[in-house]
């Protein structure tokens, strides 16, 4: 029955990742025919049309904090939906780029408040043995959503001429629909009526539908836990009591977008076609890289409660120095593509194992109850700025007839070689392990380590 419910709940507040996923990606299909039916500058697409749900998912992470704080994790979730739903339609009936960038800009927002609430609302539902492998379920939906986005702008490539990329977008409605319809049935997170509502009368009725057999106890046990409880002093966000907490949280999102997953996944077309592959050749490619997310995720949800965070960062750091720098190579020395395809698969593999698996299930834990939210937003926030900074100036580096490095995208790739040099660095001298242990207990020890 417990793990049954806890299964329930975390697959269903989980699906938000996999239209994050979908929304994130499915405009790499469509990414040439708006810019022929617009013929807009490249910083214009760049901004207007690339990048723009990214900044709305900046502005969804910096504020997605506060609603979650304030209304709870279940009414946050249940939104998301609404706002997946009005952008997936919007975008497909837009007649202009500006109206197809106000709801590409809604969808980011949604993007960005689910990278909040989703991994949060998990986190606190979780037992300590599962956690890592309940909130890793975001990601692998996530990376899910991507393999689809891909596939369906495969299948619908020629579905309606000109119309194509229309129905690529619009076709997520669908699912953002049932997502909405489906987190009705989810309870609120005990942690948060406990620490923010103080109700431990609901959180006692929610705990008990997991199966948990000494209730009270574990109420107690959270109260024990949360410092400003029992302190009863509530302390500033960006206080020195969570100095550790917010830098930890920075780096390890400041890495991830410095190893080119989301220049990669929103330009894998355009990358392989200046490999050398034809369009349709280049989209059918970019279904293999979505494969084989896919399937590493499966790995890394395999290990992440068995070998745990730090050790997968490691694995995935030296696949990420490995492929990125042959990428580079190949791209360099002009290689084949079907080789540079291959350590592009590799560099995908290398991502999902190591900061794909790990990202929101060590950013929520490393927080303590009374700021996890806030922490995830902050944490969600550094991840898409450095996202929309790279997806914003992409265009203007490797766009065909004026790009900066259009004849040498090598470069690009060996900068995020390079950066990846620094994150094993990071890891290997500065991260803490997180695996098997209570949300209470990791926020004791942070507490400790922010007074040194």
């Amino acid at each position: 029955m417990k793990n049954t419910k806890l299964l329930q709940w975390s697959v269903v507040a989980a699906l938000a990742g996999f239209l994050f996923g979908f929304d994130t990606v499915v405009i790499s299909g469509a990414n040439l025919p708006i810019k022929e039916l617009w013929n807009t500058s490249p910083l214009f697409h760049g901004f207007f049309i690339m990048s723009m749900a990214l900044w709305g998912t900046v502005a969804g992470a910096l504020f997605g904090g506060i609603p979650t704080e304030k209304y709870g994790r279940k009414k946050v979730l249940f939104w998301i939906g609404i706002l997946y739903t009005l952008s997936a339609v919007g975008t497909a009936l837009a007649p202009d780029p500006y109206t197809f960038s106000f709801f590409r800009f809604l969808g980011g927002v949604g993007i960005g408040v689910s990278s909040v609430v989703v991994p949060t609302y998990i986190s606190e539902i979780a037992t300590s043995r599962t956690r890592g492998r309940l909130v890793a379920m975001y990601q692998f939906n996530i990376v899910f959503g991507i393999l689809i986005a891909f596939f369906s702008n495969y299948l619908l490539k020629g579905f309606d001429g000109a119309n194509d990329w229309r129905w690529m977008l619009g076709v997520s409605a669908i699912p953002s629909l049932l997502y909405t319809i489906m987190v009705v049935g989810l309870p609120e997170s005990p942690r948060w009526l406990i620490t923010v509502k103080n109700d431990t009368a609901a959180a006692a009725k929610i705990l008990e539908q997991t199966g948990m057999s000494d209730v009270q106890a574990e109420i107690k046990r959270i109260m024990a836990g949360n410092s400003d409880l029992a302190t009863g002093i509530k302390k500033d966000f960006f206080s020195s009591a969570y100095k550790r907490s917010i830098l930890l949280a920075f780096l390890i999102a400041f890495f991830n977008q410095m190893s080119g997953i989301n220049f990669i996944l929103y330009y894998a077309p355009e990358i392989l076609e200046k490999a050398g592959l034809a369009a349709k050749d280049s989209l059918f490619n970019s279904i293999a890289i979505g494969f084989v997310n896919l399937l590493f995720t499966f790995v890394g949800l395999y290990l992440i409660d068995r070998a745990g965070r730090k050790k997968l960062l490691v694995i995935g750091s030296f696949g990420y120095i490995i492929s990125l720098g042959m990428v580079a190579w190949c791209f360099y020395t002009q290689a084949s593509p079907e080789i540079l395809l291959s350590f592009l698969l590799l560099f995908v593999a290398s991502h999902a194992i190591g900061q794909g698996a790990v990202i929101w299930v060590f950013i929520a834990e490393i927080f303590p109850n009374r700021v996890r939210a806030l922490g995830q937003s902050f944490g969600a926030s550094v991840h898409w700025v450095f996202a929309a900074l790279i997806t914003l100036l992409t265009p203007v580096f490797l766009d065909s007839a004026n790009g900066i490095l259009r004849d040498r995208p090598w470069v690009i790739f060996a900068f995020f070689a390079a950066m990846m040099v620094l994150q094993l660095i990071w890891v290997v001298t500065s991260v803490p392990e997180t695996k098997g242990r209570s949300l209470e207990e990791l926020e004791l020890e942070m507490a400790v380590e922010n007074k040194n």
